[in-house]
């Protein structure tokens, strides 16, 4: 046999194993998390693209348990940081300590790591807590590292945070500044369950039912997935229909609607952020190569919260996904 055609089908065997371990993800995720499909692909193309992600929906649509669901499935370390106004960035990256060598008497400060050492963080109601804290997470979201008095100290991989802030108390929260929310990959919106979904909450959840999540994945695998990712195929068409969408979100193209609703568009990290997801999505499906549909179905968490709607679209009820259709429309 051809060594190379050898090779090929162990790479292909192999990127089986590691898509079967993705399904069986999805189904430990489901156990408990009954419907809100589309959110739930959402946060694993995060994982598999290697970014993060921000969830917002109204309280009681299971935002936090679906993240603490998805870490107890991943064979990694998981911290949860309840974000509130007095919450301060030590409390996040760690801070020095004073110890004593005890067999020399000489003092000496040790750094105490903080729970931002960790694989998987959920940051709950991150809007509640002031910028200067919301700023301690920008050095870790976008270099994986931290710097404190001058040391830095690199996090583990992989890296994840997982925010939530829900979109009706906004008495004492805070609005993430536009420079933090375009470090979120995607930004994932979730609506209430349909009838029948919701009648399968109330029966499932109210009575004496144990539900076990079973660890299906490591965080090598998680990185092996996020490297297959990157050799998933993109054609030059499809390169360039990125480019044309998110280039036509910024006024003064010949978008009249964007001129007349938009203040600022989309940067380059958003056509980034669109094809590495688009190719998360289709390996998350089982394809290697990317399609139209898996550019279609990415556009709108990657897009809604890096185009910027002005006071007149605000007024008028206009939002950025809606946007966002008519633009894919028009191609």
């Amino acid at each position: 046999m051809d060594p190379r055609l050898s090779s090929l089908q162990a790479t292909e065997q192999h990127a089986q194993e590691i898509i079967s371990r993705l399904s069986s993800l999805k189904e430990e995720i489901k156990k408990v998390i009954i419907g809100q499909d589309e959110a739930v692909d959402q946060l694993l193309i995060t994982f598999l693209a290697g970014g993060h992600a921000l969830l917002e929906g109204v309280p009681g649509l299971a935002k936090t348990l679906m993240i603490r669901t998805l870490a107890e499935a991943i064979e990694l370390k998981f911290r949860r940081i309840q974000f509130t106004p007095d919450l301060m960035p030590s409390d996040i990256i760690g801070t020095e300590i004073l110890e004593e060598d005890h067999s020399t008497g000489k003092r000496f400060f040790k750094f105490n790591k903080g729970p931002v050492f960790s694989n998987i963080i959920l940051a709950d109601e991150i809007n509640r807590t002031s910028p200067k804290t919301q700023a301690a997470l920008l050095e870790a979201m976008q270099e994986f590292s931290v710097t404190y008095a001058g040391i830095t100290y690199p996090l583990d991989k992989p890296f994840f945070i997982l925010a939530t802030q829900n979109p009706i108390e906004q008495a004492g929260t805070f609005p993430l500044p536009e420079a933090q929310l375009d470090r979120f990959l995607l930004y994932i919106k979730i609506d209430y369950p349909s009838v029948e979904e919701e009648r399968m909450i109330l029966e499932t959840t109210t009575g004496k039912k144990t539900i076990v999540i079973e660890k299906v994945i490591d965080g090598a695998q998680i990185q092996e997935a996020q490297r297959l990712v990157r050799e998933v195929h993109i054609s030059h068409d499809l390169i360039d229909f990125v480019n044309t969408i998110v280039r036509k979100t910024r006024p003064g193209h010949d978008s009249a609607f964007v001129n007349e609703w938009v203040r600022w568009g989309a940067g380059p990290r958003a056509g980034q952020a669109m094809i590495l997801t688009a190719k998360a999505r289709a390996l998350l499906h089982g394809n290697f190569a990317v399609t139209r549909d898996d550019i279609r179905k990415v556009a709108f968490p990657v897009l809604r919260h890096r185009v910027l709607m002005n006071f007149k679209a605000e007024a008028e009820g206009v939002t950025a996904d809606q946007v966002t259709e008519r633009l894919l429309e028009a191609k």
